[in-house]
């Protein structure tokens, strides 16, 4: 079966527009066109589609994943490179998480500094609370907090 960009945009979440920029760097060698023209998306299109919108949440540039496109039309004896590529591309996301990771954490903590004022009615008292009245999933972060501001 196959499906325009209209169609596919509906079943795979990513506007028309996107897809044609896609097009338009490149990065569907695979899809076919009518005969006047149309790409035509086939249903085996999906896993490429799903593949490039993945690599592209990882924040991998459209460059990075033509090349990618690239590397996989050419066949197996690229399989070395696309390794490598989705090894460095698992690095730099684990690295993304734990930033996140991080940044919840102070949300975290914030969200239990306010319901601890609000209850009190006052910002003062999680502002006084000594370390071992703080609960253990957010106490770490007043100690680095605190430590960075000394270092400051």
């Amino acid at each position: 079966m196959y499906y325009t960009i209209s169609e596919i945009s509906k079943k795979v979440n990513i506007s028309p527009y996107t897809l044609r920029f896609y097009a338009k760097e490149g990065l569907f060698p695979f899809v076919d066109r009518s005969e006047n023209g149309i790409r035509m998306f086939k249903d085996e299109d999906f896993e490429w589609l799903f593949m490039i919108d993945c690599l592209k949440k990882t924040g991998m540039s459209l460059k990075d994943i033509k090349t990618f496109v690239e590397w996989a039309m050419q066949g197996d004896e690229t399989i070395d490179q696309r390794l490598n590529m989705f090894q460095e591309q698992r690095k730099a996301v684990e690295a993304q998480i734990a930033q996140l990771q991080d940044t919840l954490d102070v949300l975290k903590y914030k969200c239990w500094y306010y319901e601890t004022a609000k209850a009190a009615g006052t910002t003062a008292v999680p502002r006084a609370m000594q370390e071992d009245h703080i609960p253990d999933n957010v106490r770490y972060v007043r100690k680095k907090s605190q430590k960075i501001h000394k270092l400051g």
